[in-house]
């Protein structure tokens, strides 16, 4: 049976008997997670665990990823890597230190996020005007010379493409801005929300290949986060994230009572978590016959391929060619 995440948004114990992960709520409430099945935990709430527990799970490679009070990430816990290897971690380290490889691979990052984009607007059949201002940005993309006129030019398509938010979105929600921290608004704490979820589901699956998640090409190697993580989850943030926020909202799946406010912080209740969530993992679950390997592929697995595109780049053995989603 495939693995696959679980999401815990109550206050409870996570515990082991035999191969079975026991979750306990604070009302009692037991449910089994057969470790077998588990990909990775994803916490959203005040639980209680031992090391006898994260000894046991780090058998099974299974991650632990934490979030805070708002739903936004807060870190992980990660098992002792097994695929590791200094070949890669060498010849990954070495496109990052030849600046045209660096810059061909952050390139691709932005060509593929403006294409899902793109895609994005013409299905809800933004005004042309719009999509022009994107398509000339993405033209200018070509001969940009340096990473920094690069994520300038990423900041304006986006800045564009937020424009469009208000002729796509349905039911009284308006976008003004993007505001991060905090979010102020529902749509912003949904973008926070997602793009948060991206995020960890990215580094999962860097860490099932070889790849150094710190070594990136696009955002700059920090030693406060997982940036390679950051480059890949732009090619999939709208392709994924942001359709499930236009579905949401438009078909009415999410109201206003899924929202609450903070100190000017607007964040999702924990009924408005676990519809976003529900609709996320439908998505990832999905499945896409892949032109190249002849089967069907989820969406959750397209990330693991693009980062066997990137090993194999470095490698040597076939250059990239960034996912440009055909379907």
């Amino acid at each position: 049976m495939m693995s696959r995440d679980y999401y815990i948004l109550n206050n409870g114990r996570i515990s082991r008997k035999d191969n079975t992960i026991y979750f306990c709520d604070c009302e009692g409430n037991k449910r089994a997670l057969p470790v077998e099945q588990v990909d990775s935990l994803q916490i959203y709430s005040e639980v209680d665990l031992n090391t006898k527990m994260i000894n046991y799970i780090s058998r099974y490679d299974i991650i632990l990823n934490f979030y805070n009070y708002y739903g936004y990430y807060t870190g992980s816990f990660y098992p002792r890597k097994k695929n590791v290897s200094g070949f890669l971690n060498v010849a990954q380290a070495a496109f990052y230190l030849d600046y045209g490889e660096r810059l061909y691979i952050a390139k691709s990052f932005i060509y593929s996020a403006t294409h899902h984009i793109l895609r994005n607007m013409r299905y809800y059949k933004v005004e042309q005007e719009l999509i022009d201002l994107i398509l000339m940005e993405s033209y200018n993309l070509e001969s940009a010379e340096d990473i920094q006129t690069v994520m300038g030019i990423e900041g304006r398509i986006r800045k564009t493409y937020y424009r469009s938010f208000n002729q796509i979105l349905k039911n009284g929600y308006t976008f003004n801005k993007r505001e991060k921290r905090p979010p102020k608004d529902p749509v912003n704490a949904l973008i926070s929300f997602g793009n948060s979820i991206m995020y960890t589901n990215v580094l999962k699956e860097i860490y099932k290949t070889q790849l150094d998640p710190t070594i990136s090409f696009l955002h700059e190697p920090s030693t406060k986060r997982f940036s390679l993580s950051l480059d890949i989850a732009e090619i999939f943030k709208p392709l994924i994230i942001d359709p499930i926020i236009f579905s949401l909202i438009n078909n009415k799946r999410l109201t206003k009572k899924d929202f609450m406010y903070e100190d000017e912080i607007c964040y999702l209740s924990e009924e408005g978590k676990k519809k976003f969530l529900s609709e996320f993992e439908n998505k990832m679950t999905t499945t896409i016959k892949h032109r190249k390997l002849n089967r069907k592929v989820s969406y959750r697995y397209f990330i693991r391929l693009e980062c066997y595109k990137l090993i194999k780049h470095f490698i040597g053995d076939e250059k990239y060619k960034v996912l440009k989603a055909w379907w």
